[in-house]
């Protein structure tokens, strides 16, 4: 079949799944209200979690920046691209998470993708937990490793694949919280795994930077373990810190070393500098502001004391993630359409980004959410057509 034929019969194959998805474009500034095609919904799907996103802050950095070295690095890091403003966000992101150093990607997808292209060679190994991000998966798939993946959580599984493996080098990857489902990586057994099977172990924590932590350092903070040794931690900083880009922190030896090999980092442009500034503003706010943190933790208790009681399929977790299953994709599409109708924007996953049955609403909370918008999601769950939708899963 020629290709354009093939590309019609897969898009009408995905029609008829239910899992063709559309864009919708938002009219306005996206934070606790989205507006679409001219109408107002109280937003319950932006990983804005700390309402750092629309912060007067953050723009002002940004246009100052913008105003003295215009909108483009104009060239790589190691052309002429890396300014004195990304040195100073690297250098103030490293001291955050109290790491050596830190290195900023483009997107998180990058950083991932730099990690086992950098330190592996054909032969070596890389395991991974079975539901960590898309990003991840693919790093290993794009190397000539061997790449292994261990039931979700399952750090005793995780460690009889390592203690298996004659590979000269191996490297565990994980969540630090989990995109999709909202519960967190057991970190210190994975730890101790990877220090007995002498394994870099790489922490994506794009769930958990900015939220995680005392000081919202992220996961590794929260469990006591410090970043560094044979410990790299990814941090994303378009979810929390509202901004746009990553970063890897960690020794200074295997940043340096990313610095230099890492194809995803050397062959793309560097961050624009008004990026750069709007981010060092959000690092700021987040050490300095915690109660938007002990918010964002009011909200997330308020929420999960109210929605058990509805007896819907929830899961176990403690994070601003907060996935409600429904089973197959139609079902989801209906639930999501049921809330808009009531002024609530929350968008159906459906496969292939999560398993085949576990189509869900993703529900994630904001520090910005007042008490009242969420009874107001609670009040559109509690009602009877979505009573219904969610007892052809029970």
């Amino acid at each position: 079949m020629p290709w354009r034929e093939q590309l019609i019969q897969q898009h009408q194959n995905r029609v008829a799944a239910k899992v063709w998805r559309k864009r919708q474009a938002s009219q306005a500034a996206v934070g606790r209200e989205l507006r679409i095609n001219g109408k107002t919904y109280l937003n319950f799907c932006s990983n804005d979690y700390l309402g750092l996103a629309n912060h007067p802050a953050l723009a002002d950095a940004a246009i100052e920046t913008i105003r003295e070295r215009g909108t483009g690095a104009a060239a790589s890091h190691l052309i002429c691209g890396h300014q004195d403003i990304h040195q100073a966000l690297e250098n103030e992101l490293a001291a955050f998470v109290g790491a050596e150093k830190a290195v900023t990607f483009s997107t998180g997808y990058m950083a991932n993708l730099a990690v086992p292209q950098t330190f592996l060679e054909k032969g070596d190994l890389v395991v991974q937990d079975r539901l960590n991000h898309a990003s991840l998966i693919d790093a290993g798939r794009f190397c000539e490793v061997n790449l292994k993946r261990y039931r979700h959580l399952d750090f005793a599984h995780a460690r009889t694949i390592l203690v298996k493996s004659n590979a000269n080098k191996k490297l565990l990857t994980t969540d630090g919280v989990f995109s999709m489902d909202g519960d967190q990586a057991p970190l210190h057994e994975l730890t101790e795994v990877c220090r007995h099977t002498k394994s870099l172990l790489l922490i994506d924590d794009a769930h958990g930077f900015g939220v995680l932590g005392k000081t919202g350092a992220g996961s590794l903070e929260q469990h006591g373990i410090g970043v560094g040794g044979g410990v790299l931690m990814l941090g994303t900083l378009g979810k929390a810190a509202g901004s746009f880009g990553a970063f890897i922190a960690g020794d200074a030896v295997y940043i340096d070393s990313l610095i230099q090999h890492a194809r995803s980092y050397i062959y793309t442009t560097a961050l624009p500098p008004s990026i750069a500034s709007a981010t060092r503003a959000a690092i700021k706010i987040i050490q300095t502001e915690p109660d938007r943190r002990e918010k964002l933790n009011a909200n997330i208790t308020y929420f999960r004391q109210a929605v058990d009681e509805l007896h819907l399929k929830t899961l176990d977790s403690k994070t601003a993630i907060q996935p409600i299953l429904l089973g197959d994709s139609e079902t989801a599409l209906q639930a999501t359409e049921l809330l808009r109708q009531q002024g609530l924007w929350i968008t159906a996953i459906r496969p292939p980004t999560v398993p085949e049955g576990t189509a869900r609403l993703r529900i994630t909370i904001s520090c910005e959410h007042h008490q009242n918008d969420i009874d107001q999601l609670i009040t559109a769950l509690r009602s009877d057509a979505m009573r219904k939708l969610s007892e052809t899963i029970q």
